[in-house]
């Protein structure tokens, strides 16, 4: 069973005065069907990899899960389609949204909405930090980091989610934005909500705001500031879980749209192979089946040519049997040439003299296509030979050809000679024999 490991740093409020503060984590273990089996608040790394160890799992898929307000979303305009100038335009396309050098950002390219791309921007220097501090767990591999807002669920078009966190608040909404804020600040942030933006009609916007019981008492001034904004319909969930689960879920329920920040410099794969991953046992198992199948045909094809080279082999030792003086004949043309031995036989049972050649010949000229461009001038028969000549023109040498063909394929022997070629068509002379 898959199982994904969702992690949230956080720093100690209180440490022993002279001692750095240790790292500690907020963290949820969910299984394939997206039901938790461990969590922790405050852990430490060694709690929840002792964790993961006793209940013998191995390369469980961690989630790095950072800060919302180090992570900014921007959204770039870029009229092309193919990724590779995708990539070149997108530092220019935000570059007036970032408060710093876009040089000194890793960009995080997202799906393409009706604004434009959706943009994760982060500095470097922290991307490097946080991708340390996730990698090389053990028991895990890092498959993802994200904005911890990005993972909000939002479901209501056009509406907005926030989720209290202590004295910070998470914030996102439909169209894919977010951002993290002080919880004092979220009374601001909604009247900023029922303002209307260019061209757009006023209409009531959903909120729905997560929290603790204890959180929600704490910012009961909300409902009052909510409650002078007509435009606004607030809607209060109270969490019986953590953040870190409440994200969790969302995110293993495709509740939400976050940017993953592991990519082009900082993908966990090194190349561009990553969107093919989860797909890699399936296509090892398609090759093996198309190996397993070509050496199948190749095997099955071998075997009929073995078969069919002894049916020929039997049936050229049989020829030899019956014409042992005969050594121009191969198992290629052997069943041409019994034809011709059996039509010449009947012939020759016919005597083929004068009228037997002629009557061969009338019957060939009677079964030629296009008999009507062929014409006799001349014929002649010698006794002794037993050969019938006869002067032919036709409006191509085609037609005299396949006169003659059709004369062999009977078993007799028929050549063509003195071949003149006009501008009406081709003459020349004909030689029939019993062969």
């Amino acid at each position: 069973m898959s199982y994904r490991l969702y992690v949230q740093p956080l720093w100690p409020t209180e440490t022993p005065e002279g001692e750095l503060p240790e790292r500690v984590f907020h963290w949820a273990l969910l299984d394939a069907g997206g039901e938790i089996q461990a969590r922790g608040q405050g852990d430490r790394r060694e709690t929840i990899e002792q964790t993961l160890s006793q209940n013998a799992l191995e390369n469980v898929n961690m989630v790095g899960v950072v800060p919302g307000d180090e992570v900014l979303f921007c959204v770039a305009d870029i009229p092309a389609k193919q990724a590779r100038y995708i990539r070149q335009a997108l530092p220019f396309a935000v570059e007036e949204q970032l408060a710093q050098d876009v040089d000194s950002m890793h960009l995080a390219l997202g799906e393409n909405s009706e604004r434009g791309y959706q943009v994760a921007a982060i500095d470097r220097h922290a991307m490097t930090n946080w991708q340390a501090l996730f990698r090389g767990w053990a028991h895990t591999r890092l498959t993802a980091i994200y904005a911890d807002a990005a993972l909000l669920p939002v479901e209501n078009e056009g509406g907005w989610t926030i989720c209290l966190d202590g004295d910070r608040a998470m914030v996102a909404n439909n169209s894919g934005e977010w951002l993290r804020i002080h919880a004092a600040n979220l009374a601001m942030f909604i009247q900023t909500l029922a303002l209307p933006r260019e061209d757009e009609v006023i209409s009531e916007v959903a909120v729905t705001l997560y929290g603790s019981p204890a959180d929600l008492e704490q910012h009961q001034a909300l409902e009052g500031a909510v409650a002078s904004q007509g435009a606004i319909s607030l809607r209060q969930e109270v969490l019986e879980i953590s953040p870190i689960e409440l994200l969790a879920h969302a995110h293993i329920r495709h509740r939400c749209r976050p940017i993953n920040l592991c990519e082009g410099a900082f993908s966990l794969n090194g190349g561009s192979s990553g969107a093919l991953k989860p797909w890699r046992p399936l296509i090892a198992v398609a090759c093996t089946w198309f190996v397993l199948q070509v050496g199948l045909e190749v095997g099955l094809g071998i075997y009929k040519q073995q078969q069919a080279d002894k049916l020929q082999d039997q049936a050229m030792a049989v020829y030899r049997e019956a014409f042992p003086q005969d050594r121009r004949t191969t198992a290629n043309n052997v069943r041409r040439v019994i034809q011709g031995q059996l039509r010449q036989r009947d012939s020759q049972g016919q005597a083929l003299d004068f009228l037997a050649l002629v009557k061969h010949a009338g019957h060939q000229y009677a079964t030629l296509p296009g008999r009507s461009q062929v014409s006799f001038s001349a014929m002649n028969y010698t006794e002794s030979r037993g050969e019938l000549v006869v002067d032919l023109r036709a409006d191509s040498f085609d037609k005299l050809n396949a006169l003659r063909s059709g004369l062999v394929q009977r078993g007799l022997e028929a050549d063509i000679g003195s071949v003149v070629n006009e501008a009406s068509g081709a003459r020349g002379r004909l030689t029939i024999s019993g062969g």
